[in-house]
């Protein structure tokens, strides 16, 4: 059985809106797009290096994988270490607006209850499923115990709003730390995982 692993920047205060840049998801008029890349250093890029191209695949939101369909088939060079395992790799979208077909390829529209989706994925053999941003999906993931790990870079920065990726509603969870590394911008990635009991 492969695990469902979160993978997602944070800020000190939980803000995951809008990490990369102020066009990535401007909503709500948030306007501190871009806060995580001054924290972004050797370490947190072989992370996520390693993270995106060991998956098996990823879980998207509607609204991550729109974000993600308009980057990634056109990236620039400089970022084909990312762009190539995101284009190759199946991506699992979650959504009750959009329509098959999805024009990224390697992207199939789950259909029916996502948590029945999602559990029979993670009955297949190969790598561990990826969930990026998509707060909402997480919600629902979370709620229904289908996440085994959230692997997060939590960066040394308070936002002060925009979307939480824990925001109100989540039931009391206890987790573990599996494992921690701190890198030279004073960003920590940390690896937890729901503690016993």
């Amino acid at each position: 059985m492969r695990k469902v692993i979160v993978s997602d920047w944070v800020s000190l205060d939980g803000v995951y809106q809008s990490p990369s840049g102020p066009e990535e998801d401007p909503s709500g008029g948030f306007r501190h797009g871009g806060w995580s890349t001054p924290y972004f250093d050797g370490i947190a890029m072989e992370w996520i290096v390693q993270s995106i191209s060991g998956s098996g695949g990823f879980l998207l939101g509607r609204r991550t994988y729109e974000i993600f369909a308009a980057h990634w088939p056109t990236a620039p060079e400089e970022q084909q270490a990312l762009a190539e395992p995101m284009n190759r790799l199946p991506k699992y979208v979650a959504s009750t607006t959009l329509s098959a077909p999805l024009t990224w390829r390697h992207s199939t529209l789950l259909r029916g209850d996502i948590v029945d989706e999602v559990r029979e994925l993670k009955q297949d053999d190969g790598n561990d499923l990826r969930v990026i941003g998509s707060a909402g999906l997480v919600r629902t993931l979370v709620a229904h115990d289908l996440v085994d790990e959230f692997q997060l870079m939590i960066d040394p920065v308070i936002v002060g709003g925009g979307k939480r990726l824990f925001g109100d509603g989540f039931a009391f969870r206890r987790l573990r730390l599996v494992q921690s590394r701190v890198t030279s911008t004073s960003a920590i990635i940390a690896t937890y995982a729901p503690a016993a009991g």
